[in-house]
This record gives C-alpha cells, sequence and structure tokens, in this order.
C-alpha cells in the first residue's frame, strides 16, 4: 500500500530529510584525499546526534544476524551501494558515493553524494554528473496523476544517452514511516506504467549508474555490492514530495 502523508507528517519528513542535508554540507566541506571512510562516517554520527535523529542504517535490519554496522553506506570507485566505512583511505581521484538516512521523530529523510577527490579522471567527473542529471531528468516528470514509471523512463533514457548503464537489480522507493515503503521506483522502464502519482507521495529516487556493464557482484560482506567488471559505479538520491503540480526535494538545503 502506497501511503500518502498528512500535512504534519510531511512537516517531520522535511525535519529529517534537512538534517541529511546538514550531514551531506558537513561531509562535503569535509572530504579530502588522506581521509577514512570511517572518519565520514563520524561526521554522520555527529550531526545526527546534534539534531535529535537517529542514523536509520545502522544496525537494519532489526533482528538480522548481519546489520549494517555503520551510520553510512560509503561506496567507492567500483562500489555501487552499500560501501561498509572503515580504515580505508580515500586516494587521490576516488569516486566517493555516500548514502545517509536520518529517522527523526519516527520519520526518515534518505539522500546520496557522490565526490570525486583531489584529480578525478574525466571519466569519473562525467558518471557523477550524469547520475544527479538523470535524477533531475526523472524529477521533472513528476506531477499528481503521471505514472510512476515515468520517472524510471526519463532516467534510463539520460543515462544511455550518455554512454553509461542502469544498474537493475537495486531501485528507489517510498519513504516514510519506514525507510523503505511501497512502491519501489526502477531506474529504468516503458513509460506510463505503474501506479498513478498522487499528492502527497514521498519517494527516495536513486539512479545507480555504471561506466561499464550493469552487471553486478555481491561481496562476502553481505553488503557491498560492485561492478562485475571492475568499472566506476555513481549514485544520486534525494528524498522528493509530491506535489499537485511538481514535485518538492526535500533533501536539498
Amino acid at each position: 500500500m502506497i501511503s500518502i502523508k498528512s500535512e504534519r507528517e510531511i512537516e517531520k519528513m522535511r525535519e529529517a530529510s534537512r538534517i541529511v542535508a546538514l550531514a551531506h554540507e558537513e561531509i562535503r566541506k569535509a572530504i579530502r584525499v588522506g581521509m577514512t571512510t570511517k572518519e565520514i562516517d563520524d561526521i554522520t554520527e555527529r550531526v545526527f546526534k546534534e539534531n535529535g535523529a537517529n542514523p536509520s542504517c545502522k544496525g537494519y535490519p532489526r533482528g538480522s544476524k548481519n546489520p549494517f554496522p555503520a551510520a553510512s553506506c560509503i561506496s567507492v570507485n567500483d562500489e555501487i551501494i552499500h560501501g561498509i566505512p572503515g580504515d580505508r583511505v580515500l586516494q587521490d581521484g576516488d569516486l566517493v558515493c555516500i548514502d545517509l538516512v536520518a529517522d527523526k521523530d519516527g520519520y526518515h529523510g534518505d539522500a546520496t553524494r557522490c565526490y570525486v577527490v583531489g584529480r578525478g579522471s574525466k571519466l569519473a567527473l562525467k558518471l557523477v554528473e550524469v547520475a544527479e542529471r538523470s535524477f533531475w531528468a526523472g524529477v521533472e516528470q513528476i506531477k499528481a496523476g503521471a505514472r510512476l514509471s515515468d520517472i524510471s523512463h526519463a532516467i534510463q533514457e539520460y543515462v544511455e544517452k550518455n554512454g553509461f548503464s542502469v544498474v537493475k537489480e537495486y531501485q528507489g522507493h517510498g519513504i516514510g514511516t519506514s525507510m523503505h515503503e511501497e512502491p519501489g521506483v526502477p531506474n529504468y522502464g516503458k513509460p506510463g506504467r505503474g501506479p498513478r502519482l498522487a499528492a502527497g507521495m514521498t519517494l527516495a529516487i536513486e539512479p545507480m549508474i555504471n561506466s561499464g556493464s550493469p552487471d553486478i557482484l555481491e561481496l562476502g560482506d553481505g553488503w557491498t555490492v560492485i561492478t562485475a567488471d571492475g568499472g566506476l559505479s555513481a549514485h544520486y538520491e534525494n528524498t522528493v514530495l509530491v506535489t499537485k503540480d511538481g514535485a518538492e526535494v526535500l533533501t536539498i538545503l
């Protein structure tokens, strides 16, 4: 069942999303060559705590034998999603994608940003740019009455037009009192399909794109997903509110 948020719920989601955006801004200012991914995770923990929020990813899923151990997912170079922060030191030219989810008063905000640290390759810089622009291509399709797959199609079309591939095994999702709600939001597909969008829906839209093959591999830690061919991957995401006439992006300050 797809949840339609009340004005009260939307305000709570705005606050959770604002905290995610604040953490991303702190990371943007701090990220550098020589930094460890654990140091980035520490920034996330601090900003969330200062603003009365909890990291939704840490300990997820509850009751699992292998819960995610950190506040942030930090994926480097060929890692697509769910990279685990640790002692890894960022090197000149690394492509680093940081996925943050905050829980404030039982409502979640979710956003991902990618950075090329130091002197990045033209390929890495273009991949990051296309991931972000494909998100906005999808958002342009949003308005009450549109079909969900209109978002998916626009993302895929933009990515492939620029010579990259879309990861199909993972997708965006509804978001609210749960980190993952209905509906799923694929990053590919034909337009004019799926449920109609309605004002009050909240979606985490998140293109995940690869520089080469779309094929993936899952590592033995049970979380990290990498490109099968060793190519680069980029990921861009925001929490978005469907409005009568369009969309409001909640995770941008």
